[in-house]
């Protein structure tokens, strides 16, 4: 009776190793920067729990280039002075969707250009908010962030596909709308899955 013992214990290790059960680490299929280069759509169908591991990618990685020049491949390029350099960071438990009251006197322009128009209808991967209201929060939470207060009303720039997630040039601030789907894994919907 013993001998069986160590091969059933073995045996039901490899099956919750194998089912995804605890202690497998989470694996992107992507890189934040293929994510970020993706369809939005593609984002949004994955995991959680890998959206989530992406966008903490994406917070280390700020931090990592907060202040550098950004002419190389920027995650978050922004003019400061005459600069082009890379925003300042975030940790990777800033929820983005939570704005600070500091954002709450700007004023956005989501339509207006010849750019893509942002869409209205409300997605469970956005925590139930449209991609407009998402870019809106994330707007507000990421200028406060950087200090940027600007004069007037801001145009926000629906960017799918940019090598970027979020870039400030000129009045404009431009939100790959890929990048709304894993900021938004962070938050209520995140806790979850991070236990896991």
């Amino acid at each position: 009776m013993r001998r069986w013992v160590p091969g059933l214990l073995l045996s039901l290790s490899l099956l919750t190793t194998a089912c995804g059960g605890a202690g497998t680490p989470v694996r992107p299929s992507l890189t934040s920067r293929q994510a970020l280069t993706s369809s939005p759509e593609v984002v949004e169908f994955e995991s959680p729990a890998v959206r989530l591991e992406l966008f903490r990618d994406i917070a280390r990685q700020s931090e990592q280039e907060a202040g550098q020049s950004a002419q190389g491949v920027a995650l978050f390029p922004i003019i400061q002075g005459n600069e082009f350099v890379a925003a300042p960071g975030f940790e990777s438990r800033a929820d983005l969707l939570q704005p600070p009251d500091a954002g709450s006197g700007l004023q956005f322009v989501f339509d207006g250009r010849a750019a893509e128009r942002w869409p209205e209808d409300r997605r469970e991967s956005l925590q139930g908010l449209s991609e407009r209201e998402a870019a809106e929060l994330v707007a507000r939470t990421l200028l406060a962030l950087w200090d940027i207060h600007p004069e007037g009303v801001v145009q926000v720039d629906r960017a799918a596909g940019a090598p970027y997630a979020v870039a400030y040039v000129d009045g404009i601030l431009r939100i790959n709308p890929a990048f709304l789907y894993l900021a938004s894994a962070y938050g209520p919907a995140s806790m979850a899955a991070g236990l896991q």
